[in-house]
């Protein structure tokens, strides 16, 4: 359940539809519930949703399945979400993606044992021209190199501490 502060938001979000439109509040509202349940969405977070927008638990599936900056699972507290479509390619992401993998000995979709790191590839983020890329929670990290994931390895274990 959210808390009264956050209720309040919801129906602060939903009231910016058109009555009968309160599916249209569904992103929006995902994104509040993924940050206050601990950055990811569960079934019972996802059902909570569909109960507040009066709408049927697999409209807010649908939704949550189809779009990458939803989190199905729990993930590590910094997300390292690697850009996997051609422009990318063409410049290394997929060395990226190995690079990143054997770094933290994880594969994509899962966290380091620390909880620290997820990895997750993602469909174009809309840097093709920096690429290979990364997003980092609302940061793009771009011209990626092994040397440049080491430094940002670095500085999130810095501010870990």
């Amino acid at each position: 359940m959210f808390s009264e502060e956050k209720l309040n938001k919801v129906k602060e979000i939903i009231a910016r539809y058109p009555a009968g439109k309160q599916k249209s509040a569904l992103i929006p509202l995902l994104h509040l519930a993924q940050e206050e349940f601990g950055g990811w969405l569960s079934a019972e977070t996802m059902d909570y949703v569909a109960s507040l927008l009066q709408i049927k638990p697999i409209e807010v599936y649908e939704v949550a399945t189809f779009y990458s900056m939803f989190n199905l699972k729990p993930v590590g507290k910094y997300v390292f979400e690697v850009c996997q479509t051609g422009p990318c390619m063409l410049r290394g992401s997929d060395n990226i993606i190995d690079y990143i993998k054997k770094k933290l000995d994880i594969g994509v979709g899962e966290t380091t044992n620390d909880g620290l790191f997820t990895l997750k590839t993602v469909e174009c983020l809309g840097a093709c021209g920096y690429a290979p890329m990364m997003q980092l929670g609302k940061h793009f990290r771009e011209h990626l190199t092994p040397e440049k994931v080491d430094a940002i390895i670095e500085e999130c274990r810095v501010k870990a501490n």
